[in-house]
């Protein structure tokens, strides 16, 4: 088994200080010359491994100043429907996507999914998958599926980024869905796409719906399974909200 590079084990040091809470959101980090005394490394490999965990969004460093922990996790309301793009920039992040898979398949294929949709047996469906980063860090995977009837085809380069965006572009209205928030545990091809090991998924579940023909009519699927490090849900009450 190959050794870790000497600057992956000051990074994975220090996210697993951030991630267990060691450094809270805005803390600053010990300077170079600490961590160098720290670990026994050189100022240009600590240097290598501040500047990986910056741009994987743990830290923002300021010259003069020092290198502080960012926020790396999503708070989100109970029922939000934000979407992952606007839970990026929430902890200042930019939301990409990578296409994993693309095929359409025939909703007697997926009775159950279909049956969400209100998909005729023979209707069509388009169905993919993606891995959704902040800062090219991988952070979600995403199971879509979206009705042919609504939206006959999909411009595959749509997917590399918001596909919602895509949607309404084409001129058509996205509309609040109810969503359905669990615990489930990670399969190892999960696990390989979000490079991450010994962590439960948080899985979101909703339907989508569109204004089409003045009517009101559902056209997307979508599972969501979130790395459970970086999200947490928030449940208000109304006496909270009247505090």
């Amino acid at each position: 088994m190959s050794k870790l590079a000497k600057y992956h084990i000051v990074e994975r040091s220090l996210k697993e200080a951030i991630d267990s809470g060691k450094f809270q959101v805005g803390a600053q980090l010990p300077t170079e010359e600490e961590l160098c005394a720290q670990f026994g490394f050189s100022r240009t490999t600590i240097g290598k491994a501040l500047d990986s965990l910056r741009v994987h969004g743990y830290i923002e460093r300021t010259p003069g100043r020092g290198t502080f922990v960012k926020a790396t996790r999503v708070e989100k309301q109970a029922g939000s429907c934000r979407s992952f793009s606007e839970d990026m920039a929430s902890i200042g992040l930019e939301a990409g996507a990578k296409l994993v898979s693309y095929q359409v398949v025939r909703a007697s294929e997926i009775p159950g999914i279909a049956g969400q949709i209100g998909a005729d047996q023979d209707e069509l469906i388009h169905h993919f998958v993606r891995l959704r980063t902040g800062n090219g860090r991988p952070i979600a995977i995403g199971y879509t599926y979206i009705r042919c009837s609504v939206v006959p085809a999909v411009d595959i380069k749509s997917l590399d980024r918001s596909f919602y965006a895509y949607i309404r572009s084409l001129g058509m209205e996205v509309l609040d869905a109810e969503v359905h928030i669990s615990a489930v545990p990670p399969t190892a091809e999960q696990l390989r796409l979000l490079e991450a090991d010994g962590i439960a998924l948080l899985k979101s579940t909703h339907v989508n719906y569109i204004k089409q023909d003045g009517r009101i009519v559902p056209f997307e699927y979508t599972e969501t399974l979130y790395n459970g490090d970086m999200f947490s849900y928030i449940a208000r009450s109304p006496q909270a909200d009247a505090l």
